[in-house]
C-alpha cells in the first residue's frame, strides 16, 4: 500500500515471508499491481430467507464495483441475518435482538484478521444496521453502511397495505370484522417484493439515523430496494469508502455526541421505533460516547413530530423519498436550529455542507412544517417511577389521550397474553403486564408485535395500555411502555406485580408508577426465587449471562 494510506493490510508486501500470504490472495484474483491497493472489506447480509435481503448480493456487486472503480481491491464476506417478520410471535424471536450481537462480532472477527483498510457493510432487516455500525464503532477503520432500501407497498381493495396489516388482520378476522378472504388477501398481497418494512418501523428508522449519524451517504436511507438508484448508492458507497482511507476519516470521528443528537433529533421529527433507543445507545457504548436514556427526554422536548408515517400515520417511506427524502427533512430541523451542521460524515464534508444544496420537502401531508406539526413535543418518552426505576420507553405518536389507569393483568409471556387477548378476556381499561421477556429474562427482549397487533385488530389499541420488560416493533403503535428495567428477571418492581394491581401511566409527566408502597413491593420482591433461566445452552445461555440492562443498550460488551 502506498504510504498515505492506512496500513492495516500492508503486511502483505513486505518482505519474503509475506509470499505465503500473497500466494493465498493470488487465488481469489489478485494480480502483481493489486497489492498496493487499499483493500476494503464488504460484509455483506445477503440472505433469501427474508425480503429484505434477498437482493444484497447484487447491492455488494455494486459496491465492489465501486472500490475498483476508486483504485481499491474489494473482498466480500458473509453476514448473518434472521428476519424478525417471520420470527415474530415465537419462540424464534428470542434471537432477533441477539443477532445484533452475533453481526457485530463476525464484522470485527472477519475484519481484524484479514487487515482490511476499510469497510462497507450493506444490510437491510432490522439488527443489519445497529450490529454494522457497532462493529465500524468498535474497530475504527474507515468505513459506511449501505441499507439494502425499503419495500414497495402492497395493495388489496384498492389500499395500499404493508407487513403491520397482516398482524392486525390477525386480531381482526379473529374478532370477526373481516372474512376469510379479506384475511388471505391482505396476507398474500402485503409484501410484494424485495425490502425492508415500508413504515417508519425499525430498519427505516435505524437506516434513516444512520444517515442522520452522517455513516451512510446522502439520501441511501430512503431509497426503495428495487430501483436502480438503490445500486447506484452502492456503487458509489465503494468509491467513498477509498476517499475515507486517504483522508483516514475514521467512524469515531464521526459518531459524536453531536452527531447522536442529531440522529435522535431526525428519529423524533419521524416518529421512528423504540428501538432506536437501544441501538443508538448500544452504538455510542461502542463509540465511547456517552448517551443514556436522559439524553431522549432532553431532546424529545424541543423536537416536534412531523411526519406522517405508518404506524401511526399514513404514508411509508417511498413517498418520502418521493418528496425529497431524508436530506429535505435534516435541511427543514437544520434551518430551524434543531440538528447541528458541524459534524464530519463519511462524504468528507460536515452536515451543512451535505445539506448546502438540498432543495426544501415538497409535501406538507406527510412531513409538516414546524409551524404545524402533529404534536408540538416529540412521540417518543423515556418513563421513570416506582414501577421502572431504570426507565422504560413509551411511544405515544397518534396517541389521543396521554395518561391511562387501570388493573393489572398480569402474564409471564408474550404467548399468554396473546392467548388472552385473542379469546377475548382482555376489557377496555386494563393494562396488560408482560414480564420475563427483558434481555436476561426471555432471554433476547422480544418484540410484542403479535400482541399489539391483536390489540389493534379486535379494536382496543385505544382502551387497553401495554407494559413489558421486553420490546416492540417498530410497526407496534397504540398506548405501549417496552424495556421496563429493571427487568423482572433481575427482580425489577415489574416481577412484584400482582392481577388487579393498579397501574398509572403519564406520558405527560414522564412517570410509570403502581398504586403500591416501597415496603409492599419490596416485601413482595423478597419473597421471589432468583431467577432461573430458561434456556441453559447455546448462545442463549450465552447471551443471558453477558447481556446488560436495557438502560445501557442492552450489549454484551458493557
Amino acid at each position: 500500500m502506498s504510504n498515505k494510506l492506512n496500513k492495516r493490510s500492508s503486511l502483505i508486501t513486505e518482505g519474503d515471508w509475506r509470499a505465503p500470504n500473497r500466494a493465498m490472495l493470488r487465488a481469489v484474483g489478485f494480480k502483481d499491481a493489486d497489492f498496493s491497493k487499499p483493500i476494503v472489506g464488504i460484509a455483506s447480509a445477503w440472505s433469501d430467507l427474508t425480503p429484505c435481503n434477498m437482493h444484497i448480493n447484487s447491492l455488494a456487486d455494486s459496491t465492489r464495483e465501486g472500490v475498483r472503480r476508486a483504485n481499491g481491491f474489494p473482498l466480500t464476506f458473509g453476514t448473518i441475518t434472521v428476519s424478525d417478520g417471520i420470527s415474530m410471535g415465537t419462540e424464534g424471536m428470542k434471537y432477533s435482538l441477539v443477532s445484533r450481537e452475533v453481526i457485530a462480532d463476525s464484522i470485527e472477527v472477519v475484519t481484524s484478521a484479514q487487515r482490511f483498510d476499510g469497510v462497507v457493510a450493506i444490510g437491510g432487516c432490522d439488527k443489519n444496521m445497529p450490529g454494522a455500525l457497532m462493529a465500524m464503532a468498535r474497530l475504527n477503520v474507515p468505513s459506511l453502511f449501505v441499507y439494502g432500501g425499503t419495500i414497495k407497498p402492497g395493495n388489496f381493495e384498492g389500499k395500499d397495505i404493508d407487513i403491520v396489516s397482516i398482524f392486525e388482520a390477525v386480531g381482526a378476522y379473529s374478532a370477526k370484522k373481516i372474512s376469510r378472504e379479506q384475511f388471505k388477501g391482505v396476507e398474500c398481497n402485503a409484501c410484494p417484493g424485495a425490502g425492508s418494512c415500508g413504515g417508519m418501523y425499525t430498519a427505516n428508522t435505524m437506516a434513516s439515523a444512520i444517515e442522520a449519524l452522517g455513516m451512510s451517504l446522502p439520501y441511501s436511507s430512503s431509497r426503495d430496494a428495487e430501483s436502480h438508484e438503490k445500486k447506484t448508492d452502492a456503487g458509489e458507497a465503494g468509491e467513498a469508502v477509498i476517499g475515507l482511507i486517504a483522508a483516514n476519516i475514521r467512524p469515531r470521528d464521526v459518531l459524536t455526541k453531536k452527531a447522536f443528537d442529531n440522529a435522535i433529533t431526525l428519529v423524533m421529527a419521524l416518529g421512528g421505533s423504540t428501538n432506536a433507543v437501544l441501538h443508538l445507545i448500544a452504538i455510542a457504548n461502542e463509540a465511547h460516547v456517552k448517551l443514556t436514556l436522559d439524553d431522549f427526554n432532553r431532546i424529545g422536548k424541543h423536537v416536534p413530530h412531523l411526519a406522517n408515517l405508518k404506524p401511526s400515520g399514513k404514508y411509508v417511506m417511498s413517498d418520502l423519498n418521493r418528496y425529497g427524502g431524508i436530506p429535505a427533512v435534516m435541511k427543514m430541523l437544520l434551518e430551524a436550529g434543531l440538528i447541528d451542521g458541524s459534524p464530519m460524515t463519511v462524504t468528507g464534508k460536515t452536515v451543512t455542507e451535505n445539506l448546502e444544496n438540498v432543495k426544501p420537502f415538497s409535501h406538507h401531508e406527510l412531513v409538516r412544517p414546524l409551524s404545524e406539526p402533529f404534536y408540538p413535543t416529540a412521540p417518543m418518552v423515556v418513563l421513570k417511577g416506582n414501577l421502572a426505576p431504570e426507565g422504560a420507553v413509551a411511544k405515544i405518536g397518534g396517541l389521543k389521550v396521554f395518561t391511562h389507569r387501570g388493573p393489572a393483568r398480569v402474564f409471564n409471556s408474550e404467548e399468554e397474553a396473546l392467548e388472552a387477548i385473542m379469546s377475548g378476556k382482555i376489557r377496555a381499561g386494563d393494562v396488560i403486564v408482560i414480564r420475563y421477556e427483558g434481555p436476561k429474562g426471555g432471554p433476547g427482549m422480544r418484540e410484542m408485535l403479535s400482541v399489539t397487533g391483536a390489540l389493534i385488530g379486535r379494536g382496543l389499541g385505544e382502551s387497553v395500555a401495554l407494559i413489558t420488560d421486553g420490546r416492540f416493533s417498530g410497526g407496534s403503535h397504540g398506548f405501549v411502555v417496552g424495556h421496563v428495567a429493571p427487568e423482572a428477571a433481575a427482580k425489577g418492581p415489574i416481577a412484584a406485580l400482582k392481577n388487579g394491581d393498579v397501574i398509572a401511566i403519564d406520558a405527560n409527566k414522564m412517570t410509570l408508577k403502581v398504586e403500591l408502597g416501597a415496603k409492599e413491593i419490596n416485601s413482595r420482591l423478597k419473597k421471589l426465587k432468583t431467577y432461573v433461566p430458561k434456556i441453559t445452552t447455546g448462545v442463549l445461555a450465552k447471551y443471558s449471562k453477558l447481556v446488560s440492562s436495557a438502560k445501557y443498550g442492552a450489549v454484551t460488551t458493557r
